[in-house]
């Protein structure tokens, strides 16, 4: 069997993620924070790259839709997920100012957890 290289680039790239995932896991909070804003980075983060693959599979798939070689359905789901992770990155990107603050904020003495409530509001 012949290993291709974006066969390889694909295998490595989804171990890193694992490998960042296991960092975040253990992080201290400046650190968890600092990497989640940089994944999180509209431009050149993962989440953005991410997109911008979905997309180009999107294009991928439309043209061997159109072709008869996939089926439509393979096109509207990739084309799907380019548009929710395009709608998700903008929700979270609301959000990254917050995380490099948090990611720049002093080290200080961790005071006790306070029950709080959260409520989310989700708006676009």
């Amino acid at each position: 069997m012949t290993v291709h290289a974006p066969d390889v680039l694909t295998r490595h790239i989804a171990q890193q993620i694992a490998l960042l995932n296991e960092h975040l896991a253990t992080a201290p909070p400046r650190q968890a924070a600092r990497t989640l804003s940089q994944v999180l980075d509209h431009e050149d983060g993962i989440l953005g790259q991410l997109t911008n693959l979905m997309v180009t599979g999107s294009r991928f798939a439309q043209d061997r839709a159109t072709a008869g070689v996939l089926p439509p359905e393979a096109w509207l789901a990739l084309g799907r997920a380019a548009n929710e992770l395009h709608d998700i990155g903008l929700d979270l990107n609301d959000h990254a100012e917050d995380l490099r603050r948090l990611a720049q904020a002093p080290a200080t003495t961790p005071l006790p957890a306070a029950a709080s409530a959260l409520v989310a509001r989700r708006h676009r």
